[in-house]
């Protein structure tokens, strides 16, 4: 894309124009340490560190942006794709940003942010793209991991990314009411009320549940995903792994369109944003 700028020298404007490349990054983080992904600034009942004067509370787009503004020697406007929540983790967030500092090599500027970044904060990868990505608007379809340790002890080593569950799971069970969720569906009884977004109908293209020894895994795949919604679906999977729930109590679920007659919501220290596909 090109942009003009003026440059002023006495009483005279030179406009030229400045080529700005957008760039595309493709990022990683542990959501512990974090308020979520969107930028927030503190409000009055903030109790934590107070950030700087201009500076948000500690969040994953807050950080970046900053890092990223420090290397190419200019603020930014990061998209992200996802807003994930506080403590949810990301394999593969993707978010773009503009810069007219065009000649910085991308291996070099990836290499550079994350020289400044925690070390709980990765960026993957970084590609120039054209101007018509957009992070948000060019998403087709995202991924989420849920992982729970099923076992009587929980696991010391990794307590901050998964959600213990020392009960037997009836695996069996809880695949056949993840299918259920699977197609397009209202999901008001599993997002959380005031979402405030115009419709509560989405489409899950995979809904599914693996375990391996301990390691249970839910997948959910899909082109959006409501307030607290792939949370919510897990707290009520592991509801009918519990047997507390059966798998035809699924369509009752979706078909009442309230939110107090599903399960509840899952911790979000086991959820992961996967990846995400784009047009």
């Amino acid at each position: 894309m090109t942009k003009t700028f003026s440059y002023h020298v006495s009483c005279f404007t030179f406009p030229f124009p400045i080529q700005t490349v957008r760039y595309k990054l493709t990022i990683a983080y542990r959501g512990a340490n974090y308020y979520g992904w969107q930028k927030q600034m503190p409000v009055i009942t903030w109790k934590g560190k107070m950030p700087p004067p201009g500076e948000g509370i500690p969040t994953i787009q807050e950080i970046l942006s900053r890092k990223i503004a420090s290397v190419i020697g200019h603020p930014i406007t990061l998209v992200g794709s996802s807003r994930t929540d506080s403590g949810v983790n990301a394999k593969g967030q993707v978010a773009h940003f503009d810069t007219h500092h065009t000649h910085i090599p991308p291996e070099g500027m990836r290499r550079s942010i994350n020289y400044r970044l925690p070390a709980d904060i990765l960026i993957r990868s970084i590609e120039a793209v054209p101007d018509s990505f957009d992070a948000i608007s060019s998403t087709v379809c995202k991924r989420y991991q849920y992982f729970v340790w099923n076992a009587p002890d929980r696991n010391p080593l990794i307590p901050d990314i998964c959600w213990h569950r020392w009960q037997p799971l009836d695996i069996e069970a809880m695949a056949a009411a993840a299918q259920v969720l699977v197609g397009e569906h209202d999901f008001t009884s599993f997002c959380k009320p005031g979402h405030h977004r115009v419709t509560t109908v989405r489409s899950v293209q995979e809904c599914s549940v693996s375990k391996r020894g301990p390691k249970l895994v839910i997948g959910v795949a899909g082109s959006g995903f409501l307030w607290n919604m792939v949370r919510i679906m897990v707290g009520t999977l592991v509801e009918v792994g519990l047997g507390k729930h059966t798998p035809a109590d699924i369509a009752v679920m979706l078909a009442a369109r309230d939110r107090r007659v599903a399960g509840a919501t899952a911790p979000p220290e086991g959820l992961f944003l996967q990846w995400i596909q784009f047009q």
